[in-house]
């Protein structure tokens, strides 16, 4: 049993071979250090490099996945645990629940919308679990400049932004998820 489970978002397509060869690390560092990995459950691009490279260092990887891409034959065949829901709200709240933190690696806008649920439900206080980058080849870097360019203008809390993690190895997710203090809730019924 692993000490603690990343979900691990990231994407279908398999990006250029520095973004391949960080996120089989990642993976790979994950499981030696007994953590386990939940991701979106399929074969294919980054998501299917994770998964194998965490499976090759013998970690646990459950992957979540809706039934209409079981269906298109994208379900991974080896995971640790494969369960499949019928929508992709079903799966992120199953990633959710299964997950101590949550990791955006390279990917599309899929990777974007299932990183912000992520970190907007922690701000709504529907978790207090840790939400971070892990930043390839400065690929967040341009989503961070607007990131702060909403705490200038006074959309976002400078407190929120703080709270997301940008880290850049295995190494530096752990640390940040053993120091993690989660910001109050941005909502609070005033009396």
């Amino acid at each position: 049993m692993p000490t603690m489970r990343i979900a691990v978002f990231t994407g279908s397509q398999a990006g250029p071979p520095s973004h391949q060869h960080a996120a089989a690390t990642f993976a790979e560092s994950l499981a030696r250090a007994g953590v386990g990995i939940v991701y979106g459950g399929g074969h294919v691009g980054l998501m299917g490099t994770v998964a194998d490279a965490a499976l090759a260092a013998g970690g646990e990887v459950v992957g979540v996945i809706p039934q209409h891409l079981v269906d298109d034959e994208l379900a991974h065949p080896g995971l640790t645990d494969l369960r499949v829901v019928q929508t992709m709200h079903e799966r992120k709240a199953a990633m959710a629940d299964l997950a101590d933190a949550f990791v955006a690696l390279p990917g599309a806008a899929g990777t974007l919308e299932e990183l912000f649920e992520a970190w907007t439900w922690g701000m709504l206080g529907l978790h207090a679990k840790p939400t971070l980058l892990l930043d390839v080849d400065d690929f967040w870097q341009p989503l961070l400049t607007q990131l702060h360019r909403m705490v200038d203008d006074g959309y976002l809390d400078g407190r929120r932004l703080d709270a997301l993690g940008v880290v850049h190895t295995a190494d530096g997710l752990l640390e940040f998820v053993a120091q993690y203090q989660h910001p109050e809730r941005k909502w609070t019924r005033t009396t």
